[in-house]
């Protein structure tokens, strides 16, 4: 089986898909960067996190073949769901778990994100976004693929918000829907190398690669961005921001 790890940007979605990836290899699933070598994916698994891209059925039936021999591994998108990856889905040949965030702090930690990588010379995902209305219109898009996603009941939605102020009941949600046993030793040593604070004791000493945890602050966006910024957001994402659960 494939077990999708899927998140918005800036949503601790790396984190999700690492803490995904070692509860699947030490129930005895395969890891994800073994597949990729093992079966010459490099190409349609890209970065260390194993990132699909865009669910197009090219791709997915790339990575179909080490799952329909007997692996269990988990990959990694950004992408909304496509016919095929819901046919997938509906015949339990991909299992999708999905996280998001309150879209105007993934917004300003994308906006964040990308600055400082202009600042050193260099480019990213996010150093196109060199004004709030492109970061607005960036973050739009994904809120498309929230929707996309929500449709989705056969999917697990968790929030960032609650895996960082609750991860043991959220991690637990993750355990169940994975068909684990959250008892299980080597589970629970998982478990507790997710934890938002081994987490970030972790990434500032950069001995964990691909979780891009950085500030990860709830509600930064109140002190970051202007009163009138905010009402734009306001009206932009309202609509969406109530159905997903944020003021």
């Amino acid at each position: 089986m494939i077990i999708l790890s899927v998140g918005m940007p800036r949503a601790g979605s790396g984190w999700y898909y690492n803490l995904t990836h070692d509860l699947v290899t030490a129930s005895g699933g395969q890891d994800a960067r073994q597949i990729r070598r093992s079966y010459h994916l490099g190409r349609v698994l890209t970065e260390v996190n194993c990132n699909i891209g865009a669910l197009t059925t090219p791709r997915l039936l790339a990575v179909l073949p080490p799952s329909l021999l007997g692996n269990t591994f988990a990959i990694k998108a950004h992408a909304g769901p496509t016919p095929f990856a819901l046919q997938l889905i509906r015949r339990g040949m991909l299992r999708t778990a999905y996280i998001y965030r309150d879209p105007r702090d993934a917004l300003l930690s994308a906006f964040d994100n990308g600055q400082r990588a202009l600042k050193k010379g260099r480019t990213n995902a996010f150093s196109h976004l060199t004004d709030f209305d492109k970061a607005v219109d960036f973050m739009l898009e994904y809120l498309h693929i929230w929707e996309a996603w929500s449709a989705c009941d056969l999917a697990l939605h968790s929030r960032y918000e609650d895996l960082l102020t609750d991860y043991d009941r959220e991690a637990a949600r993750l355990v169940a829907f994975l068909g684990l046993d959250g008892s299980a030793h080597a589970l629970r040593a998982v478990l507790d190398k997710y934890r938002p604070e081994q987490v970030r004791a972790e990434k500032k000493q950069a001995t964990q690669k691909g979780i891009h945890f950085n500030k990860g602050k709830i509600g930064r966006f109140r002190q970051r961005l202007s009163p009138a910024e905010q009402a734009v957001l306001a009206d932009k994402f309202g609509p969406y921001l109530t159905r997903m659960g944020y003021e």
